[in-house]
C-alpha cells in the first residue's frame, strides 16, 4: 500500500461519507418539518413575515414558544406585527387558522385523523426510500471513481478493499436511514 495510493483514494472516500451524510441531513430536516399532530419548533419554518417592507422568516420578527403539545403561541418583538404575522402563517399554507388577539398570535396545531397518519407514514417511507436511493447512487458514484483509479496505478487488490469500505459505509447509513423512517412513523401513528 503506497502513500500515493492512499493520497489518491482517501478524497475520494471522504467525499463519499460527506454526501452520504449530507443525504441524512437532509432526511432530518425533511421529517422535521413533517406534522405530527403535535407542535413543534420547526413547523412554522416555512413562514415569511413582512417586516418593514421585506419578506423575512417568522423567527426574525418574534419569540415562538410551544406551551402544550398542540399549540404554537407567537409573540412579537413588535406588537404591530400581530397582523403581519397572522397573514404570514395563513400565506405559507401550512393548514393552519391562527388566532391573533394584537398581543400575540396562537396556532392550535389540529389532531390528526387515521387517514391523514397514513398518508404522512406514506410519505415519510418514501422520504427515505428516497435517501436510501441518494446513498446507493453515491456508493455506484465512487465505486466507478475506484474502478478509474486502477487504469491510473492503484491496485485491483486496494480497489476492492476500498470498494468493500465503501460498502460498510453504504449499509451503516442505510440502517441510519431505517432507524429514522421508523422513528418518525412511531411517532406519527402514536396518538
Amino acid at each position: 500500500m503506497s502513500v500515493n495510493e492512499n493520497e489518491k483514494i482517501r478524497p475520494v472516500i471522504e467525499r463519499c461519507e460527506d454526501k452520504m451524510k449530507k443525504a441524512i441531513e437532509h432526511l432530518t430536516h425533511e421529517f422535521e418539518r413533517v406534522k405530527a399532530g403535535k407542535a413543534h419548533a420547526h413547523t412554522l419554518d416555512p413562514v415569511k413575515v413582512e417586516s418593514y417592507g421585506s419578506l423575512v422568516p417568522l423567527n426574525q420578527v418574534a419569540n415562538i414558544a410551544i406551551p402544550e403539545p398542540r399549540m404554537i403561541v407567537i409573540t412579537p418583538w413588535d406588537k404591530t406585527q400581530t397582523k403581519n404575522i397572522e397573514k404570514g402563517i395563513i400565506n405559507a399554507n401550512l393548514g393552519f387558522n391562527p388566532i391573533n388577539d394584537g398581543n400575540v398570535v396562537r396556532v392550535q396545531i389540529p389532531a390528526l385523523t387515521e387517514e391523514t397518519r397514513k398518508d404522512l407514514v406514506k410519505n415519510v417511507k418514501k422520504e427515505g426510500e428516497n435517501t436510501k436511493i441518494t446513498i446507493r447512487n453515491s456508493r455506484k458514484d465512487t465505486n466507478s471513481e475506484l474502478d478509474k483509479m486502477v487504469k491510473e496505478g492503484v491496485s485491483e487488490n486496494r480497489r476492492d478493499i476500498e470498494k468493500d469500505n465503501v460498502q460498510k459505509l453504504t449499509d451503516k447509513y442505510i440502517k441510519e436511514v431505517d432507524i429514522l423512517v421508523t422513528s418518525k412513523e412511531k411517532e406519527i401513528m402514536t396518538i
